[in-house]
């Protein structure tokens, strides 16, 4: 077992250090966009649940409507939300991504593609199998977690 634990170890050291050096490019999109964390937490809400209300947006911060308020005031200012009125209820103010704001999380989402592309095509066949055969086996065991969770 304790050469399991050391493979677990060495792959981990891997993946983090492949991790540090996609770190060290300053033109992912995360990087370049001057989101603070508040604002980019919403971006990624809003980009996994869609439209939603003020108060719901403000319930899976854990944060006041007065606080959210603004935070949303200067991301409809940078044209990355849009606020609109519920079509069912007048008094409800519905915050979803804008165009510009989908394609910013898009972007922050897929930063790492083109170059994760770059260095898999430096690999020859035999290696990219390899790998595939690896991070297949990988989504499997996520998918099990996931199932059994």
């Amino acid at each position: 077992m304790a050469g399991n634990e050391q493979l677990i170890a060495d792959i981990m050291g891997a993946q983090q250090r492949v991790q540090q050096l996609f770190a060290y490019d300053r033109s992912d999109p995360l990087f370049s966009s001057h989101l603070t964390l508040s604002q980019f937490k919403i971006l990624m809400l809003l980009s996994r649940h869609g439209s939603v209300s003020g108060s719901e947006l403000a319930g899976m911060l854990g944060i006041g409507p007065a606080a959210l308020s603004g935070i949303i005031d200067r991301l409809v200012q940078q044209d990355l939300v849009n606020r609109a009125e519920d079509l069912h209820d007048r008094r409800v103010r519905r915050i979803a991504l804008s165009k510009k704001g989908a394609e910013l999380i898009g972007s922050i989402f897929n930063a790492g593609e083109e170059k994760m592309r770059a260095l898999l095509s430096r690999l020859s066949a035999d290696e990219l199998d390899l790998v595939s055969q690896a991070t297949q086996l990988l989504v499997k065991a996520v998918e099990e977690e996931l199932g059994s969770g």
